[in-house]
């Protein structure tokens, strides 16, 4: 777009090195979008909400992203090559017991990875090459499975990561200019959601569980169009959670018990992710 104004670059530049005086050293002399302090304040909060929405969606917008597969998993499940290093650091029975319950869980890495793949490099005979991008939460374990299929196959992901207490870098096979970092929870989960067509969910944690529900709530208010929701491991989800007794109690619709799905295998969840693509254009 054409505009006679100079690029706020040009103007960033001259402002970086003013000549010194007393009142260009003084913090009120900066640009505001210099000025981290003034970024950083309480007030400014509904700024940087608009900065974490508008940064990543400018730069899935450049890389031609038309939609998105988005894996949700644990951050504790190892990967089939930390088995034996996460069973030799277990040092009591009880700690024993848990590693070898995550252990069990580690063929969910391997079915993350393998969906990954086939979703990078299959696709339903609809749409462009952008479709079905991988998108994890940028992390290790489940996360760092589905960036590695689509690695694997040839293809971009994306990669959301979240600040915490302690440093989580985005994992090896996240594409770099698409692995972003946030600050704000709520607008991590909108830009998980904003291109999705189809989710897995792995089992998982705190985390997971709030992703699932909001998305499960999304849909069920008529907020977010149906997509496939696909609930890895049937005998996990259903010790954890009894979804049947929410419908009988009268708290969920018995037809709420059809967003989701559970499977078991990437082949099949693949499968249906297809089959519900070709219906969903059939009735378009």
């Amino acid at each position: 777009m054409h505009t006679p104004f100079k690029p706020a670059s040009r103007e960033a530049d001259f402002a970086a090195n003013p000549t010194p005086t007393a009142q260009t050293e003084h913090p009120a002399y900066r640009l505001a979008f210099q000025d981290d302090d003034f970024l950083l304040r309480e007030e400014l909060r509904p700024v940087r909400f608009q900065l974490e929405l508008m940064k990543p969606e400018l730069l899935l917008t450049e890389a031609g992203i038309a939609s998105t597969f988005v894996f949700y998993g644990s951050a504790r499940i190892p990967s089939p090559e930390e088995v034996e290093d996460l069973r030799a650091g277990a040092d009591t029975p009880e700690r024993k017991a848990v590693v070898e319950r995550l252990v069990a869980k580690s063929r969910y890495y391997e079915e993350a990875r393998k969906l990954a793949y086939l979703a990078s490099c299959r696709d339903c005979n609809i749409g462009g090459p952008r479709d079905y991008v991988v998108c994890s939460g940028g992390g290790p374990s489940i996360m760092e499975a589905a960036n590695r299929g689509a690695h694997e196959a040839g293809s971009i992901s994306v990669g959301l990561n979240i600040i915490l207490p302690h440093e989580q870098l985005p994992n090896a096979f996240v594409t770099p200019g698409l692995s972003f970092q946030f600050h704000y929870f709520a607008l991590r989960k909108m830009h998980f959601l904003m291109r999705a067509r189809a989710v897995a969910v792995f089992p998982g944690g705190f985390g997971t569980f709030d992703e699932l529900f909001e998305l499960l709530t999304l849909v069920q208010t008529g907020k977010m169009a149906r997509i496939p929701i696909l609930l890895f491991g049937r005998e996990f989800w259903e010790n954890i959670v009894n979804f049947q007794a929410l419908a009988d109690e009268g708290v969920i619709s018995p037809r709420d018990l059809e967003l989701f799905h559970f499977m078991e295998t990437a082949e099949d969840a693949w499968d249906f992710v297809c089959r519900h693509a070709a219906e969903t254009a059939q009735a378009a």
